[in-house]
């Protein structure tokens, strides 16, 4: 009998596996075609020479947890213990997977906003606890309200994203405002803050859980250097916690992963010392500018778009087909994948809407873009 029988293969690998099959332009799934900065690969290169090839301690390289710990303080002016609240885990979503295993108990319920990303509903069910999914509102602004009477005092946790993922929207002070009043009436309530778009936001800054005082003693926070430094391959990320709950976390990490990828962690380690994660912003921004000047005359209606690096745009004006059987045919028939935004729903909630990616080089969004306007 399946532990997940609701849960089917996820959407990202159905569309990634339509557009090889069809040869199409891949736009559904959120990883970036251009080439990794050279001084990554070259110290990368290096250390396949030196003896950084064997177990490193379990919640991390401590080199690089000292990094991490560096990181945080330039970025958020937060000071974190890099032994007792770091732990570097196997990408983003591990850390996720690994936090809601640690800290979520049968009958307990978690608050998940729609849409949302699909790894957020899995392990909630596998501790046979009870995912809560509240839909954001039609502007993708959290409904601060619903979200309030949602909590309860088996509210474990709530998790947030941001920036967001499919939408791009991000958080303001006033959000952060709202959260604060609901966790004052719920002391008992985690936060688990998925932000591993953290480094790509556009004209709106980032706001992170980091630097909110209220979350610090009851916030997980989640970061990916697979998304910032364009490496999603390598499958390396790094959570964030209160000693007291980073010890539940690491429980359940030895026995998940015990340790990650050693050279991966020697080389973001060195890269850090190199890299200015601030640059990274300016550059998507430029991404995001480009890939909507080439469909400013396409008859998609485009997003706005405030971090990430996706792209939502409406076809309402194109076809009234549900966006699932709309972004197969954009496959087959037009040779792009996209993502139809409805899988990101509890309830599959269709408004023709649909996600690109544009981390892509100049050549695939102009080469998919000139598709997309000839639709």
């Amino acid at each position: 009998m399946s532990k997940l029988p609701n849960i089917t293969t996820s959407i990202f690998t159905v569309m990634s596996k339509m557009a090889a099959e069809y040869n199409a332009i891949n736009l559904s799934q959120g990883f970036p075609n251009f080439p990794v900065d050279e001084r990554l690969t070259d110290i990368l290169a290096k250390l396949t020479k030196e003896n950084v090839h064997q177990y490193t301690p379990m919640a991390g390289y401590p080199p690089l947890m000292h990094q991490i710990a560096k990181l945080i303080q330039n970025s958020y002016n937060r000071t974190v213990h890099p032994e007792t609240e770091i732990l570097v885990t196997a990408g983003a979503t591990q850390g996720i997977f690994t936090t809601i295993l640690a800290l979520v108990k049968t009958g307990d319920e978690v608050v998940i906003l729609d849409p949302s990303y699909d790894s957020y509903e899995s392990p909630v069910l596998l501790c046979n606890a009870k995912p809560v999914r509240i839909a954001l509102n039609y502007d993708y602004t959290p409904n601060w309200e619903t979200i309030e009477k949602a909590c309860s005092s088996k509210t474990k946790m709530l998790i947030i994203n941001n920036p967001h993922n499919p939408t791009g929207k991000i958080l303001t002070s006033t959000d952060f405002a709202e959260l604060e009043k609901i966790l004052s009436k719920y002391p008992e309530i985690l936060i688990l803050s998925d932000e591993v778009y953290e480094y790509i936001t556009f004209e709106e800054k980032h706001i992170s859980a980091h630097t909110k005082d209220f979350l610090l003693d009851r916030c997980i926070m989640v970061s990916s250097f697979g998304k910032s430094f364009h490496i999603t391959g390598w499958k390396i990320g790094y959570t964030i916690a209160p000693e007291y709950l980073m010890k539940e976390i690491k429980k359940v990490h030895q026995f998940l992963v015990f340790s990650v990828n050693s050279i991966s962690q020697a080389a973001i380690s060195q890269y850090l010392e190199v890299v200015d994660v601030k640059l990274l912003g300016k550059f998507y921004q430029e991404k995001r500018d480009y890939f909507q000047k080439l469909l400013q005359n396409s008859r998609f209606e485009l997003k706005p778009c405030e971090g990430t690096y996706f792209q939502v745009a409406s076809y309402a004006t194109i076809s009234d087909e549900d966006d699932v059987t709309f972004c197969k045919k954009l496959i087959t028939d037009h040779g792009v994948a996209a993502i139809p935004i409805s899988t990101f729903y509890s309830d599959h909630k269709d408004q023709k809407l649909i996600r690109f990616c544009f981390a892509k080089d100049d050549y695939t969004l102009e080469s998919a873009a000139k598709k997309l306007s000839n639709i």
